[in-house]
């Protein structure tokens, strides 16, 4: 097998424009694959960002009361209302025992007023 000048020639030409046509598919489809890219770092910046949001949330979740807590506060409430409307009626009774027993001091006070208040136009 001998080859020529012409033919070595014609065999390089044809390596040559193998890889050319080799280096245009591949420039082609990374065009698309950098596209690809792109949008996969912006999703996975998304990503981050819910996880952020996500780990707040749950950091803020944490500490609330939960269902059975909530139970038992609402329970220990009402026990508290009722003993407090228990505590309004005694005192309730107690103002007015109060009240009656006050009424006679009263009654002095406005005698003692009206004698002042007579004092003071007869001397005048």
């Amino acid at each position: 097998m001998n080859f020529t000048q012409s033919d070595i020639t014609s065999l390089v030409a044809l390596l040559l424009s193998s890889i050319n046509l080799f280096a245009a598919i591949r420039t082609i489809l990374s065009a698309g694959e950098k596209k690809l890219d792109e949008r996969l770092s912006k999703v996975e910046s998304k990503l981050v960002e819910y996880d952020r949001r996500i780990q707040a949330l749950e950091n803020e979740v944490k500490h609330l009361p939960d269902r059975d807590t909530t139970h038992r506060i609402e329970m220990t409430m009402a026990q508290i209302m009722g003993r407090l409307d228990s505590q309004d009626a005694t005192l309730a009774g107690r103002f007015a025992a109060m009240d009656e027993r006050l009424k006679p001091i009263q009654a002095i006070g406005e005698r003692l007023q009206d004698v002042l208040i007579e004092q003071a136009r007869n001397a005048a």
